[in-house]
């Protein structure tokens, strides 16, 4: 059992959206912290169905609650029409309110309540880190940190299964798309440019769609919490930059099921690959966790010089690096964002595993990077 490090107790303020992907642990998390608050799990079918047949009977079942009763109710997605009870119950009954879902899009798409901003949306990720005593560089790279998966030694089978219930639930039974196969496709293809610019054209031409409807699929994924964009650091001085967004799964272990990466070996191009997964995965959990306002992008020239992230407007620049040896050439890409952003703090992350000041550059070997991450000591 992992003790997770977000203090959701000292961020209620009368209610909140735990929004995160399936089984990073939302419902294990506020089973824990919150034992005695009234829980409806909207994942059990006799409970969903009741209050989709009589919405109102929510509001009725909780009219007797003093003021200040926490309130969780699972998987809101599953019945948006509860959430015009919850406003009233907020404003009326002064109840507080926890409300947990795997995917915004229904809630979009519902024009559900959204609680007149009576409610705060914050994430959940998979596991990090901090929250892991055993953290094993190689087995995290390989299987992701969705906590399920860390805890086998092949996720492989776990990861199908992941897939499979992602696309039954959130897909066809939700009928997102009209042609399933074509966006399990799309899934697919998407893996293969993870942590790459987004080229909608040639993904369009890969799985036999529409560009337009490469953007929508992609859509999905971001609201479905599968996944986010990194925009680019636009900021041009002396090179022109590319502007278009990377995308990345929301956790590697997903990438590496559905691009095939099964067995990562350090020194290939797949290990490298999803060991820059990670790290951008550990750092966006951070901003997350603790709601740092610096903006996240990533800096690529059009004669291909890159940064894997720029923190800010320029105040650290971090590359990603899997190797076991640090390279002139691995720095490259930093030089040349310090030669345009002189006051710029340059980090490169890798495998190295001497953490050591090179010139202008501060190599930190990974499992460094992530307690000084965490101990507020980069950004």
């Amino acid at each position: 059992m992992y003790k997770r490090i977000y203090d959701i107790e000292n961020q209620i303020d009368e209610g909140m959206f735990l929004f995160g992907a399936r089984q990073v642990g939302k419902s294990t998390l506020l089973q824990e912290r919150f034992p005695n608050a009234v829980y409806y799990d909207l994942l059990i079918a006799t409970v969903r169905k009741a209050f989709k047949r009589n919405p109102d009977s929510f509001r009725q079942a909780l009219l007797d609650k003093p003021a200040g009763t926490l309130v969780i109710v699972d998987e809101i997605q599953k019945v948006p029409e509860l959430l015009d009870s919850v406003h009233w119950l907020m404003a009326n009954k002064g109840l507080w309110f926890v409300l947990s879902g795997s995917s915004a899009r229904k809630l979009k798409r519902s024009g559900a309540n959204t609680l007149g901003g009576r409610a705060i949306p914050r994430t959940l990720f998979p596991l990090v880190w901090k929250e892991v005593p055993d953290y094993q560089i190689d087995k995290a790279v390989q299987n992701g940190m969705i906590p399920r998966h860390y805890l086998v030694d092949d996720a492989t089978d776990r990861l199908e299964a992941y897939v499979e219930v992602y696309l039954r639930e959130e897909i066809r039974d939700e009928a997102a798309v009209q042609d399933v196969e074509a966006f399990e496709q799309f899934m697919e293809a998407a893996a293969i440019s993870d942590g790459e610019m987004i080229n909608y054209s040639n993904i369009a031409s890969d799985c036999g769609v529409s560009a337009k409807t490469v953007k929508t699929y992609y859509q999905i994924l971001k609201d479905t919490l599968m996944g986010y964009e990194i925009p680019a650091y636009t900021k041009a001085v002396k090179r022109k930059v590319v502007q278009a967004p990377k995308f990345y799964y929301f956790d590697v272990g997903l990438a590496n099921y559905l691009m095939g990466r099964h067995h990562l070996r350090r020194g290939s191009d797949d290990y490298g690959h999803a060991f820059e997964h990670l790290v951008m995965q550990e750092i966006i959990a951070y901003r997350g966790y603790y709601r740092r306002r610096e903006k996240i992008s990533y800096w690529h020239t059009y004669n291909h010089q890159e940064v894997d992230a720029i923190i800010g407007d320029a105040e650290v620049a971090i590359e990603i690096k899997s190797s076991e040896e640090v390279k002139t050439r691995h720095k490259a890409g930093l030089k040349a964002f310090k030669d345009e952003h002189p006051d710029c703090r340059l980090i490169l992350v890798s495998l190295d595993p001497i953490t050591r000041p090179s010139g202008e550059i501060e190599l930190i070997y990974v499992t460094d990077f992530f307690k000084m991450l965490w101990d507020g000591e980069i950004f």
